[in-house]
């Protein structure tokens, strides 16, 4: 098959550069190749099994057209000073500016009118206040909140459009590795399981996104494509009754906190909080369980769950954060028989396990029923946690009862984008042709800055024409 644009993977940066070309009128053809499914094929069993069923040959949640997104709380971060470094690349101004272009994109396929966390400003300086008080800073960042639901729906929308318009998407059918002549990308080895195929093209895009950042940092080495390992985020996801997080709940939807905590001063920060959401189970390859939040625009619980994660950069001779990141989790996963490890605050702090029969007289309760409580001090490393303890105590001045007794941690929240590819501001890498967007790129965290990405890469290849 020979093809003028080939794009390995469908989550949203590999979306946007499609949509991008045929908002622009570009006549090219564009194949995508995704290991996944169509949105409309892809489901999970927990939802009538109440526990995870560890799908083969891959998870429905993380894996598909537009990727984990589908499945996520669906939150789109409306500032340039969320989503990872893209900024730094292209300039803030221009990233900027493509956020608005690519939200309004989101708004012509269905998304929700309303802005989270632009009003209330006398609430937001009192938060802010705290937040300096207790050495946090607090990041303005707008959202535009999809919900999960909606989400899948919003990208149903997306790929049909893509597939009206002559993309052609490839389900079921992997990348195994790129061909190479010299220093020029000429394509990509694609199997579907019982057959291989060589899938021929002048652009390259590689938007594996965070499920396929380790096997882009594989291709990177087998092949000398100019990278460096960069930050690998290891954490927790917290989960408090939602009168604890009410007023920031209301006030700014997802605090974003960050913090450089004592003894260690790494970076620690809030994630993808979910008011009135459920904590969630993803499975990656080699039966990697990590836990996630999902929040939805109709369906709520009575608690909110955030991510806390602690920021490592390795120095050499080391350069294999993905992996150091795994075996953590890996780790963490046996103590839970492959489940997700589940741990009161209180308990961690008196130096014992939690035990199910605690769990069930909390007036927490948990929304991953299938989490084992444990001790997740026994896996996490002392450096992490420490970071972990001491910024959820900060935290606890900026909304008190945050670091109440029966909080809960759940690990491993891992997050896979620590390999960042060297490219200039064409996205060119060092090998002719091909060019790596999105999160497993490590430039970029989460789905506006992906979606942005994408757009710039789509200009950049219809001006090609």
């Amino acid at each position: 098959m020979k093809k003028d644009v080939l794009i390995i993977g469908a989550g949203p940066a590999g979306i946007f550069t499609a949509l991008e070309m045929i908002r622009r009128g570009v006549k090219s053809s564009i194949v995508i190749v995704e290991k996944g499914q169509s949105i409309e094929k892809r489901s999970c069993p927990k939802a009538k099994t109440n526990k995870c069923m560890n799908c083969k040959p891959y998870c429905h949640i993380t894996t598909g057209f537009s990727g984990a997104g589908a499945f996520s709380d669906g939150k789109l971060s409306l500032s340039p000073d969320v989503g990872g470094d893209l900024p730094i690349l292209i300039g803030e101004d221009l990233a900027r500016e493509l956020i608005e272009y690519t939200d309004k994109i989101y708004l012509d396929f269905g998304a929700d009118t309303k802005i989270e966390g632009i009003n209330n400003s006398e609430d937001v300086k009192e938060i802010r206040k705290n937040a300096i008080k207790a050495g946090l800073k607090l990041v303005d960042c707008p959202i535009r909140h999809l919900g999960t639901e909606k989400a899948q729906s919003l990208y149903l929308a997306i790929e049909k459009y893509l597939q009206d318009n002559g993309v052609e998407i490839l389900f079921g059918c992997e990348c195994t590795n790129l061909i190479l002549d010299g220093d020029v990308c000429r394509g990509a080895y694609i199997t579907n399981g019982t057959q291989n195929s060589e899938i021929m093209a002048e652009h390259i895009v590689v938007a594996t996104g965070r499920r396929g950042a380790e096997w882009l940092e594989h291709i990177c080495s087998e092949h000398n494509i100019a990278h460096e390992p960069g930050t690998v985020d290891i954490g927790v996801r917290v989960e408090v009754r939602n009168e604890i997080m009410e007023r920031v709940n209301e006030v700014l939807y997802e605090s974003k906190l960050i913090g450089w905590p004592e003894p260690f001063k790494n970076k620690v920060r809030t994630f993808c909080q979910n008011p009135g959401g459920f904590v969630s189970q993803e499975n990656y390859d080699n039966n990697l369980a990590v836990v996630n939040g999902h929040s939805y625009k109709e369906k709520k619980s009575s608690n909110t769950n955030v991510a806390i994660l602690c920021s490592h950069n390795f120095s050499t001779p080391f350069n294999q954060p993905i992996a150091y990141a795994q075996k953590i989790g890996e780790l963490t996963n046996m103590l839970a028989n492959g489940h997700i490890l589940v741990q009161r605050f209180g308990d961690i702090l008196s130096g014992k396990r939690t035990w199910p029969k605690e769990l069930a007289q909390s007036n927490l309760k948990p929304t991953l029923p299938d989490a084992v409580a444990g001790d997740i001090t026994a896996a996490l490393p002392y450096r992490s946690m420490m970071n972990i303890i001491n910024f959820i105590k900060a935290v606890d001045l900026v909304v008190p009862g945050f670091a109440s007794y029966e909080t809960l941690l759940y690990s491993p929240e891992l997050k896979f984008y620590s390999n960042r590819v060297k490219m200039d501001t064409d996205f060119n890498t060092s090998i002719k042709g091909l060019h790596c967007l999105g999160d497993s790129s490590g430039w970029t965290r989460g789905l506006m800055m992906a979606s942005v990405m994408g757009v710039l890469m789509g200009r950049k290849l219809a001006d090609n024409k």
